[in-house]
């Protein structure tokens, strides 16, 4: 299976347990990889053969956007499934999701959840 990566997505968004976090909200960064034949466009060269992954790009910019969960883990798993139950050719797709700037006192690290889904799984 072949596989199209979209990194570095970069969103605003309004997601975190702490009530600050849904208030004012904080930078996040999405990692997407998508499983799918692209084998058909490589030979006739057409988007339509193909995932036109603005359509991609645009769904994970728009959930980051408009969400407002409590959880992380909740964020990314709508994420993951909207993409696959969006997108008909992606079999299976991992993303990773990453808080660069934690609000947590003394850590400069960032935190990063990354799940995998197939279309079973939705």
């Amino acid at each position: 299976m072949d596989c199209i990566d979209l990194t570095g997505i970069r969103c605003y968004g309004y997601t975190g347990y702490l009530p600050e976090e849904q208030v004012l909200g904080q930078w996040f960064e999405v990692d997407v990889k998508l499983w799918l034949d692209i084998s058909t466009a490589g030979k006739t060269d057409a988007i339509e053969d193909t995932l036109d992954y603005r359509i991609v790009i645009s769904l994970v910019q728009h959930l980051v956007k408009t969400s407002k969960f409590a959880l992380v883990e909740k964020l990314i798993t709508v994420i993951a499934d909207s993409i696959l139950s969006k997108c008909d050719r992606v079999s299976q797709v991992q993303v990773t999701l990453s808080k660069p700037a934690a609000p947590i006192p003394d850590f400069g690290g960032k935190i990063s959840i990354c799940i995998t889904r197939t279309k079973s799984n939705i």
